[in-house]
C-alpha cells in the first residue's frame, strides 16, 4: 500500500486547522490596562470585542513567561504567591513578582525587555503571610519629553517598606525620587519588624501624588504599628500629607488621641487596593482592623475608621483631609475588614445618572454609595445582631445591612444545616457546631468557641468585583467555608505551633497572641473528618446582579474539586478562591482563581461556562485583557502562581484567538 506524501499531510492538516480557526474582528477598538483595575475607579471592565462568547471557545495559549521568583519555604514556612494583576501602557507590560523584582515584557510576545531587583533587605518573615506583590502602578510626568528619563514612572512598594520609582524604558531608578529613587516608609515607625509592617498593594498615583499604605500584621499585639496613609510628590517623593486614621476628638469611647511620635499607634490599616477620581479630586481608601482582630476591649475607641470606606481629599491645600467615610462593620471583631477595592461606577438614579461607589465585604454585604457624600443609594438598615460578650469586652447592639442587593451568602450555620458526604460526617460537624455558639453573622468570638458564618476569608476577599458599565451589571467572586474563634484565657495557654485541624487539614489552626489582651485566639476552618466543610457547597460562587434594581440576575458555583478530591472524584462543587473578574465588552467574564488551576470564560448574560483552561499554577489573581493596535489581536493574561495553600508558581500566561494577523 502506497503511504501518502508526508508534506500533502501537514499541508491538509494546516487547511484544516485554518479552517477551524474563528474570523477575527479588527474593527473594534483598542485598548491597553493601564491601572491594576483596569482603571483608576477599579472598574475591572474593557471595551475591548474581539473575543466573544461566539469564538472565545478558539481561546489558546499564545506565550507563558516564568520569572523564577517563587519559594515553597523562607525559614521553614514562608511561601510565595503571585497574585499580580500586571498593567499595560505604553506598549509594555510592567508586573513585580513576590521577591518585588520589577519585570517588564512585551505584551504580544512576552519577551522580557528589563527588570529590576530592588536587593530586599529583610532580617525575619512571618510564615503566616506569603510573600506577595498585586501590582505596580504608573504616573506620566507631563513636564519632560519624551528623551528624558522617568517621562513614565512604575511606583512599587516593598516587602521591606519602600516606596520605590522606576524609569518605565529602562527599569532604572528615577534619582530624583526620595534617596536615589526610594522613599523608606518603616523609617518613621517605632518598635516595626520586617514581617509586621510593609506594602502589599499598588500605590495609586492620583494629581501629581503617590499615595500607599501598607499591611500590618494581624493578631500580634495591641501597641500595632500605625495604620497612616502617606502621599508623596510623585516627581521628588517628599511627603505631601498624612492621613493618621484617628477618631475625631469627639467621638465615643475614646481615650487619648494624640498622634504620638509621629503617627498614632493601633489605628485601621489599609493593605488593600485603593481607587481614586481625579475629577473630584478623591482618594477611597479601604481599611483593615483597629488591633487586634478578634478582641477589642483595648482600642478605646480606635476603631472608629476600622472596616469602612474612607474619602480623603487628594491634592491641594487640604490634601489628606477626611471628606467621608461609611463603616460596614461596627466595632469588628471577626476580620471582616475591607479588604476589596472600592469600585468607581455611575449609578442610575431615578433622576438621572449619579456617580457611585461599590462597597464589596467579606460578609457578602454589597454597599452602593454616592461617590461625593457616602450616603448610600439603597436604604441600609441597622439590624439587632447577638450579643454576650466576653469579660473586657463590648459589643455593638447593631449592624448595618443592605437591603439591595441582598446578601450575597447564606445566613447561618447550625446543627441542622450542617453538611457532609455520609450521615457519619454529617453527624461529626453537627457536633462541632452544637459545642460552640452559632448565632448566625455577628456570633461574638467566645471561650467556648464561636462558628464565623462567613469566616475571615469570605465572602468577598481581595480580587473584588468588576461591573459593566453598559449592561449595568456587577459580578464578583466569593468563598463560602466556615471558619471558628476560640478565646483561650492567656493563663490557661500553652504555646504551641499552628497545626492540622479536624479535618487533617495542614494549617488549617492557627493562632494570635494578642498581646495586651487577656486572651489568646485560636482560628480554625470548620472542616468534617474528610477535610470537607461543614457547610452546604456550593463552596464557591460567581454572581452578577443588576446594578439598577439590586436584584440577582444568576449564580453559579465556581471551581471544581479536581487537585483537592482523587480522581475521578472531580465535582462542581464551587470552590474557595482568591482573584477576581474582569468583564468585557464581549460579553464575557473571565476569572481565574481556584484551586483546580483553571482559567475560564462565562457569558455576562447567563452565566454559564463557555471556556476554560487548564493553567500550570493556581490563577489565584485578577485578570486584565488588552489589544494594542487596530491590526492586532485582544490578549487575556492571568498571572498563575498559587496560594500558600495551593502549589506556588511563577507564570505569567497569555491568551488570544489562532490564526489571525
Amino acid at each position: 500500500m502506497r503511504m501518502p506524501d508526508p508534506r500533502i499531510v501537514a499541508a491538509a492538516l494546516g487547511l484544516a486547522m485554518v479552517s477551524c480557526s474563528p474570523e477575527i474582528d479588527y474593527s473594534g477598538p483598542t485598548s491597553e490596562w493601564a491601572q491594576y483595575g483596569g482603571d483608576i475607579g477599579g472598574l475591572r471592565y474593557s471595551a475591548l470585542s474581539q473575543i466573544t462568547a461566539a469564538n472565545v471557545g478558539h481561546l489558546e495559549k499564545v506565550w507563558e513567561y516564568n520569572s523564577g521568583d517563587l519559594s515553597d519555604g523562607l525559614g521553614a514556612t514562608t511561601h510565595s504567591s503571585l497574585q499580580v494583576t500586571p498593567i499595560v501602557v505604553d506598549g509594555a507590560m510592567y508586573f513585580c513578582t513576590p521577591f518585588n523584582r520589577v519585570i517588564a515584557l512585551d505584551p504580544e510576545t512576552g519577551e522580557e525587555l528589563w527588570s529590576f531587583d530592588p536587593d530586599l533587605q529583610l532580617t525575619e518573615l512571618h510564615g503566616a503571610y506569603p510573600l506577595t506583590c498585586r501590582g505596580v502602578s504608573t504616573w506620566l510626568d507631563e513636564e519632560r519629553g519624551p528623551a528624558e528619563q522617568c517621562q513614565r514612572r512604575i511606583f512599587t512598594g516593598t516587602q521591606d517598606a519602600e516606596l520605590i520609582a522606576l524609569d518605565a524604558k529602562t527599569g532604572a531608578p528615577c534619582a530624583d525620587f526620595g534617596e536615589g529613587g526610594r522613599v523608606a516608609l518603616r523609617d518613621t515607625l517605632e518598635d516595626t519588624p520586617d514581617w509586621e509592617y510593609y506594602v502589599t498593594s499598588p500605590p495609586l498615583p492620583i494629581n501629581g501624588l503617590v499615595v500607599v499604605g501598607a499591611l500590618v500584621a494581624d493578631n500580634i499585639r495591641v501597641n500595632a504599628p500605625a495604620g497612616v496613609v502617606r502621599a508623596f510628590d510623585a516627581r521628588t517623593g517628599e511627603l505631601r500629607w498624612a492621613w493618621d486614621p484617628v477618631p475625631p476628638t469627639d467621638s465615643a469611647d475614646t481615650a487619648d488621641m494624640s498622634s504620638g511620635p509621629p503617627y498614632r499607634r493601633a489605628t485601621a490599616n489599609v493593605w488593600s487596593v485603593m481607587s481614586g477620581d481625579p475629577e473630584r479630586n478623591l482618594v477611597f481608601v479601604p481599611t483593615g482592623n483597629a488591633p487586634p482582630d478578634y478582641y477589642g476591649g483595648e482600642r478605646n475607641g480606635l476603631d472608629y475608621f476600622s472596616s469602612s470606606v474612607v474619602a480623603l481629599r487628594a491634592s491641594g491645600p487640604d490634601g489628606g483631609e477626611l471628606v467621608w467615610h461609611f463603616q460596614t462593620v461596627h466595632h469588628d471583631l471577626w476580620d471582616y475588614d475591607i479588604v476589596a477595592q472600592p469600585t468607581l461606577f455611575v449609578f442610575p438614579g431615578e433622576d438621572g445618572d449619579v456617580p457611585a461607589v461599590a462597597v464589596s465585604t467579606k460578609m457578602g454585604h454589597v454597599f452602593f454609595l454616592h461617590r461625593e457624600t457616602g450616603e448610600p443609594l439603597f436604604p441600609v438598615e441597622e439590624r439587632p445582631v447577638p450579643q454576650g460578650a466576653e469579660p473586657g469586652e463590648t459589643l455593638s447592639p447593631t449592624q448595618p445591612f443592605p437591603t439591595r442587593p441582598p446578601t450575597l451568602y447564606p445566613s447561618d450555620l447550625t446543627p441542622e444545616s450542617a453538611w457532609g458526604v455520609t450521615f457519619w460526617d454529617r453527624g461529626k460537624c453537627s457536633d462541632l457546631i452544637e459545642g460552640m455558639r452559632s448565632e448566625g453573622i455577628f456570633t461574638p468570638p467566645s471561650v467556648q468557641g464561636s462558628v464565623h458564618y462567613p469566616g475571615a476569608l469570605g465572602g468577598i476577599n481581595w480580587g473584588g468585583a468588576s461591573i459593566d458599565p453598559q449592561r449595568r451589571i456587577y459580578v464578583v467572586n466569593q468563598s463560602r467555608v466556615p471558619t471558628t474563634a476560640l478565646l483561650i484565657p492567656r493563663e490557661e495557654y500553652e504555646p504551641q505551633e499552628d497545626e492540622q485541624g479536624s479535618g487533617g487539614v495542614p494549617g488549617a489552626v492557627l493562632y494570635g497572641p494578642m498581646e495586651g489582651t487577656p486572651y489568646v485566639v485560636r482560628r480554625e476552618l470548620l472542616l468534617s473528618p474528610f477535610g470537607l466543610p461543614c457547610s452546604k457547597p456550593p463552596w464557591g460562587t460567581l454572581t452578577a446582579v443588576d446594578v439598577a434594581t439590586g436584584s440577582i440576575k444568576w449564580e453559579v458555583p465556581l471551581g471544581t474539586t479536581r487537585g483537592q478530591a482523587p480522581w475521578p472524584f472531580w465535582l462542581k462543587l464551587g470552590m474557595p478562591n482568591l482573584g477576581g473578574p474582569v468583564i468585557t465588552a464581549g460579553g464575557l467574564v473571565f476569572i481565574a482563581a481556584t484551586p483546580d488551576n483553571y482559567f475560564r470564560a462565562f457569558d455576562l448574560d447567563s452565566g454559564k461556562e463557555l471556556w476554560k483552561a487548564r493553567l500550570p499554577y493556581g490563577g489565584m489573581a485578577t485578570p486584565l485583557t488588552y489589544r494594542l493596535s487596530e491590526k492586532g489581536k485582544q490578549y487575556v493574561v492571568i498571572a498563575a502562581g498559587g496560594h500558600g495553600f495551593t502549589e506556588p508558581g511563577d507564570a505569567i500566561v497569555a491568551f488570544a484567538l489562532p490564526g489571525g494577523r
